[in-house]
């Protein structure tokens, strides 16, 4: 039974996929919105047909994102001793290579699934039920690597013993005093940032044209400090681990508090307005399409 679905799954991303490159042929659909419905189609298919293969690519994205997250802590920490004041820029810069990892390694981000299921729904490509569980799923498994990834990279030597005071402990605290606007507002930004470099890594063809596009993207909300869900679940759990939970700002009610609105700001800034914003601009008769 399970093949049989399997293989109806496949049939269905197949026709539609066929479908699109017909109607590519003639004119009448629009190739940003066609690259999407594509990848809609490809993260159905996967999550219906092998639920653990799809769970494994969203633990892999924060693996992606722990390693990026832990490279750009340790050589910020590393800049605030050697040339202070620079040491915010070689974070961002670092942590940019994160989504390129991400996007070239096909893991599953929360984040940009807000942004295709949001599309999914509207353009009818996925019911909102589905929509939901995906997203969801993928969070949940972004969170269960974030917390694993964070934990493993705190044994490390770079982690072992670093002094209070820290660019990455200080940089943690301030995130967890941030009131509930802010937070809202800069996880809005945040999103926004990601999902245009998703869409602008979706219209190049050149690879390393992509990769400098995503860096310098992510570089703008990173060195700002905005807010972004998945982010923080791998940097959360390094900061509480590598202080052994001495940072006195990391409770539980500001951990919560964190991510509760950093996931509605990331919602509102990845799914309604680049999501949602965009499937709605190209749904009309106009050539004014992307």
């Amino acid at each position: 039974m399970k093949s049989n679905l399997a293989m109806e799954i496949t049939e269905e991303v197949t026709e539609a996929s066929q479908k699109m490159e017909k109607e590519d042929v003639q004119g009448k659909y629009f190739p940003l919105m066609s690259q999407l419905d594509k990848s809609i189609m490809k993260k159905k298919q996967l999550i219906e047909s092998s639920f653990a293969r799809y769970a494994v690519r969203s633990v892999f994205a924060c693996l992606f994102l722990s390693l990026g997250t832990a490279i750009a802590f340790y050589i910020a920490i590393r800049t605030q001793e050697a040339i202070p004041g620079l040491e915010k820029m070689a974070y961002a810069f670092m942590f940019s290579w994160s989504l390129v990892m991400i996007l070239f390694m096909n893991a599953e981000l929360g984040t940009s699934n807000m942004l295709y299921m949001t599309v999914g729904v509207y353009r009818k490509k996925v019911s909102l039920s589905f929509g939901v569980k995906l997203l969801f799923t993928c969070i949940f498994f972004n969170l269960i690597g974030g917390v694993i990834c964070g934990y493993l990279l705190s044994l490390t030597a770079p982690f072992g013993h670093l002094e209070p005071g820290n660019y990455m402990f200080t940089g943690i605290a301030s995130k967890l005093t941030k009131s509930t606007l802010q937070i809202l507002v800069e996880g809005m930004f945040a999103n926004i940032v990601v999902n245009i470099a998703v869409l602008i890594s979706m219209r190049m063809k050149d690879d390393a044209a992509k990769v400098m596009a995503i860096i310098f993207i992510i570089f703008i909300f990173a060195f700002l400090g905005y807010e972004h869900v998945i982010a923080n679940f791998p940097a959360f759990s390094l900061a509480y681990f590598a202080s052994h939970g001495t940072i006195a700002e990391m409770t539980s009610a500001n951990i919560l508090h964190n991510l509760f609105f950093t996931l509605i700001g990331n919602f509102i800034g990845g799914g309604l307005v680049m999501g949602l914003g965009y499937a709605w601009l190209n749904k009309t008769e106009t050539d004014y399409v992307d």
